[in-house]
């Protein structure tokens, strides 16, 4: 079987041009009844604070469920509780909430190895690539200092006796921070 060609983004207007409203209408709501993305994303434009609040509650409890479910063990599957953030960062445009579940899913890791032990380097980068990935939100738009700066500090005091280089690694970004916020880009 061949791999099909490609249609654009021009191309796709330019069909759809063709097409009545009725019929537009119709292809909209197969669309809507085929992906979730589509619902979703169609629940924010027509009810938007209802629609990200809940978008936002679904995506921490995804987050949650691989490393705390409510029966068995976490299943660290960390490409799932990524892919939540990302959904929601796609579907809201939301920077705080969004950075806020990049905090959460920080919490959540570190409190996993506390409660259970080391885990491995790969583990450790992910936690601290997406704590790096903060910092540099937060760098750019330093009103969100104040709101996240507590959880920020209290991640890296959480993280003291954790292997691995973590807390070197997470002491340093928040050090950048902390040099960024001060107006000393100098660390």
């Amino acid at each position: 079987m061949t791999e099909s060609r490609k249609i654009t983004v021009t191309q796709v207007k330019k069909a759809l041009k063709d097409y009545d409203k009725d019929t537009l209408l119709s292809i909209l709501m197969d669309c809507y009844k085929q992906s979730n993305d589509v619902k979703n994303y169609i629940h924010v434009l027509i009810n938007p604070d209802e629609a990200v609040d809940e978008l936002y509650t679904k995506a921490r409890k995804l987050i949650m469920n691989e490393f705390f479910p409510q029966k068995g063990y976490g299943k660290l599957r960390l490409a799932q509780a990524k892919k939540a953030i990302t959904d929601f960062k796609k579907l809201s445009n939301d920077e705080t909430r969004t950075i806020d579940l990049m905090i959460y899913y920080v919490e959540s890791g570190v409190k996993f190895t506390n409660t259970y032990g080391d885990i491995n380097e790969t583990f450790y980068y992910s936690m601290a690539s997406m704590y790096a990935n903060v910092i540099s939100k937060i760098i750019e738009n330093d009103k969100l200092y104040i709101r996240f700066s507590d959880r920020l500090e209290q991640i890296v005091n959480d993280t003291s006796d954790i292997g691995w280089g973590f807390h070197d690694e997470l002491s340093y970004s928040y050090h950048e921070l902390l040099a960024a916020v001060d107006g000393d880009e100098t660390i």
